[in-house]
């Protein structure tokens, strides 16, 4: 199984992640990141975070990109059809 690493890109800043998830393909590691991005926009934090300019890199074990998951697509999945 292929290894992905999921880095937490807001504005300039970065959360790497050093360990990353054995994960069958880029599909199953998009399901990851929309439910990473989905949990992190529903935590609290102490400062006011802008999503608008969020992203979750996902790279291979290769330290290739194989996607980038903005947060706000996150938001079409987490409200009920209209």
């Amino acid at each position: 199984m292929p290894r992905y690493f999921f880095n937490v890109i807001i504005g300039e800043d970065a959360l790497t992640d050093p360990e990353g998830q054995d994960l069958r393909d880029v599909d199953q590691a998009w399901n990851v990141a929309r439910a990473m991005a989905q949990n992190l926009m529903n935590t609290k934090f102490k400062q006011p975070i802008n999503w608008a300019i969020a992203h979750i890199e996902v790279k291979d074990d290769l330290d290739e990109i194989v996607l980038e998951f903005p947060f706000l697509e996150a938001l079409q999945f987490t409200q009920p059809p209209h």
